[in-house]
């Protein structure tokens, strides 16, 4: 057993610990479970929970320094270590809650130092809990920080910016203004989550609303309106023809056609659905009534929508290529493809007249 030439007092403190380090062990490999389902139950993304039990090295160091503050083991907070880093700035507090909830918070030794607001505190400005799991005498220690405070007192740390090596004042200077540039860029991304937050909102307001006017096309906005199932009828209607099943497929990729076809809101997509629904129907008789096909793609009716806006505009072989192109990817097959569905359509009155 290493001797690390502490005096009597800080030895046996030493010897406690060693008796405890199972108990500590399991203890945090218990906190650790307890903070991941958590927070994965209140479906909060976090870039990292993890945990240490400190060393015996560490602390022995500890305790030559300052061994003469504490009387037993249990006075030192940090002998289990937990850390939890979040992306954003505002989940520090939400992950402060969910400790509150699990675990028994020493208030009088826990600290926000997110308060400090010291020109160089940014890489310490963490939330640190001193809390014990209900039914355990050991304490520990959670901190909260973002992956930018982080990042920034590592390199702090590996920097030896805390040593008792003089650092020259202009790279003190450089590291203070590169902590501000940091600071402000974890405010700025919890702003503009919380404002992109509110704007997904507000779309959600406005679809269920009916008000497609006003709401920008995009694949944010397409699909919270295909959640009303717009092209659910055509392509109902469609499948009737041979009582065929209707397989699904994602619609996503139509946001591009639609912006080839030049639309901006989803206004433009209602117009096309109410002016070019019963042109869509009959030209997909034209392409399955006569067939056995008994599954058609859940893509029918909206891609024979772009169709018939397509022809209607006089986009003709060249239009009706680039739109199977966007659709499907660039290929020589789509010009014959796009004949043969000219083809079909020429029968159908909206072609004649």
């Amino acid at each position: 057993m290493k001797d690390y030439g502490l005096d009597l007092h800080c030895q046996m403190i030493l010897e406690e610990y060693r008796e405890i380090l199972p108990e500590a062990e399991a203890v945090k490999n218990e906190i650790l479970s307890m903070l991941r389902k958590a927070i994965a139950d209140n479906c909060l993304m976090v870039a990292a929970v993890e945990g240490r039990v400190k060393t015996e090295s560490s602390l022995a160091g500890k305790l030559e320094l300052k061994g003469n503050k504490y009387h037993f083991l249990s006075d030192i907070t940090d002998i289990i270590g937990v850390r939890v880093i979040t992306f954003y700035t505002d989940d520090v507090d939400k992950i402060a809650a969910i400790a509150e909830n699990l675990f028994e918070v020493d208030w009088e030794n826990s600290v926000d130092k997110r308060k400090m607001h010291e020109i160089d505190s940014f890489g310490y400005n963490s939330l640190h809990y001193i809390c014990r799991l209900p039914g355990h005498e050991l304490r520990f220690e959670i901190q909260m920080r973002t992956t930018l405070q982080h990042m920034w007192a590592t390199m702090h740390h590996d920097t030896g910016y805390k040593s008792d090596v003089e650092i020259p004042r202009e790279y003190i200077r450089t590291m203070n203004r590169l902590a501000g540039m940091l600071e402000l860029a974890d405010d700025e991304f919890a702003r503009i989550r919380t404002s992109i937050n509110d704007y997904r909102r507000k779309v959600q307001a406005l679809v269920d609303d009916g008000d497609f006017e006003r709401i920008p096309l995009n694949g944010d906005t397409f699909r919270k309106y295909l959640t009303l199932n717009p092209f659910d009828k055509l392509n109902r209607r469609i499948a009737a023809i041979n009582q065929a099943e209707i397989h699904s497929t994602s619609l996503m990729p139509y946001v591009e056609v639609f912006h080839m076809l030049g639309f901006k809101t989803l206004g433009d997509i209602e117009r096309l659905v109410k002016n070019n629904g019963e042109n869509a129907y009959q030209l997909a008789v034209m392409q399955i009534g006569g067939t056995d096909l008994d599954i058609i793609s859940s893509s029918v009716a909206v891609q024979n929508l772009c169709i018939v806006y397509e022809l209607e505009r006089g986009g003709g072989v060249l239009g009706l290529k680039t739109l199977f192109d966007v659709i499907d990817g660039e290929s020589e097959y789509n010009r014959s493809r796009a004949e043969r569905v000219i083809s079909q359509a020429s029968h159908l009155r909206f072609m004649q007249g």
